[in-house]
């Protein structure tokens, strides 16, 4: 537990450390605070509290699910201080720290939570889920209204709680996990592909560990992974390359355009038959960059803003999407370029004899330089008064 933020690598891992070794000596404080949105952290955490203090038969008995939105803090200490008749130990996770620290004083709470501290029950642990702040792996990045919640508190109900930071993995702790992890299941990973798996994915530690347990099933009998193992396999690093490809059309560089179209279709082990995905993702990321151009999107902070979940992009490209975007002057062009993924589209569902070669012209005329053309209807106007 920590008494202020800090930047240290590996931040996040060493306060689940340290906390699941207060644990595992069996003193723990009577309430902790869980601090930051890594939610693969917050896993480890409760995973390490229910297998020392709850028992499997005894679930529904000791281990309660509180949010203070619904249920208010007189409640859950009055739970507290209440001795189970089926359990001899309590556990109550409290979520939604939030609502003690929104509008108003709140002086009756914090009393109350006072009381209760000055005299614990022996027999029961406070978890208290503080998800709404953002702890990043470089505390020199915090956001200054993260960093004020998380100083109110560190003031206030830190003074009676262990602090537990749920830090943001930097990269090259998420690469050493990474490592680490496949070398337990008798797993080589050559060291690229250990940087792809993270880059790929932004140092996402749930999508990190759900892609990596793909490719572990993916190398059985091998005993190894690979770099084209994890292009071939890891959405993120197809994602990247498309990206580039992107970067490629709207840099008007029709030559890398095709080269790249061609690495793409190759890595494929559906070949020409991924057309249609790769197709869809190019749609995708050309609705993203016309939101991003109309919205005036000009950093990577509100790009979250302004793209709503389930049609974010990966961490890794914002930056990159965002400079891409800029690159066309209005709406028209980005439109011109979704008219033409649509005829595309059609065209590839309509069984042409060689797939490859719709995408290569689409590809081509994406990367060409956009020149609109005067309507019929003008020309017919300035001939007539001509």
């Amino acid at each position: 537990m920590s008494s202020a933020p800090t930047s240290r690598s590996g931040a996040g891992f060493a306060a689940l450390l340290r906390f699941t070794a207060e644990l595992a000596a069996g003193q723990p404080r009577p309430g902790y605070i869980l601090l930051g949105d890594e939610i693969f952290l917050y896993e480890r955490c409760r995973a390490a509290i229910l297998k020392q203090f709850v028992p499997d038969d005894l679930r529904d008995f000791c281990l309660s699910d509180l949010d203070l939105a619904q249920t208010s803090i007189f409640s859950i200490l009055d739970r507290a201080q209440t001795p189970s008749l089926m359990s001899p130990f309590q556990v109550l996770f409290i979520r939604n720290l939030k609502q003690l620290y929104g509008r108003g004083a709140k002086k009756d709470e914090f009393a109350a939570l006072e009381r209760y501290f000055a005299s614990p029950n022996p027999q029961a642990l406070l978890i208290f889920v503080a998800d709404h702040i953002r702890i990043p792996a470089d505390m020199r990045r915090i956001d200054m209204t993260d960093k004020d919640r998380f100083e109110r508190i560190q003031e206030t109900l830190g003074a009676h709680c262990g602090i537990v930071e749920l830090a943001r993995v930097s990269d090259e702790d998420a690469m050493r996990w990474v490592a680490s992890t496949a070398t337990a299941a008798e797993t080589k990973m050559d060291p690229d592909a250990v940087r792809e798996l993270v880059d790929a994915l932004g140092a996402d530690m749930m999508l990190i560990q759900s892609e990596l347990e793909k490719l572990l099933l993916y190398s059985l009998g091998r005993g190894r992974i690979t770099l084209g193992d994890v292009e071939t396999m890891v959405l993120g690093a197809k994602q990247r390359s498309l990206y580039e490809l992107t970067d490629a059309i709207s840099s008007h560089d029709r030559a890398r355009a095709l080269a790249l179209l061609h690495g793409l279709l190759n890595s494929s082990d559906a070949g020409d038959e991924a057309a249609i995905g790769h197709l869809y993702m190019l749609a995708r990321t050309y609705r993203q960059m016309l939101v991003i151009l109309e919205k005036n999107v000009r950093d990577s902070r509100a790009i979250w803003q302004a793209l709503w979940q389930g049609f974010r992009i990966p961490p890794f490209a914002a930056e990159d999407l965002i400079r891409q975007a800029r690159r066309y002057k209005n709406r028209r062009e980005l439109t011109r370029a979704l008219r033409l993924i649509a005829r595309a589209d059609l065209e590839l569902r309509s069984s042409p004899p060689e797939k490859r070669i719709v995408l290569e012209r689409l590809v081509y005329d994406l990367a060409s330089e956009y020149k609109p053309t005067t309507p019929l209807w003008s020309s017919m106007q300035l001939s007539f008064e001509s």
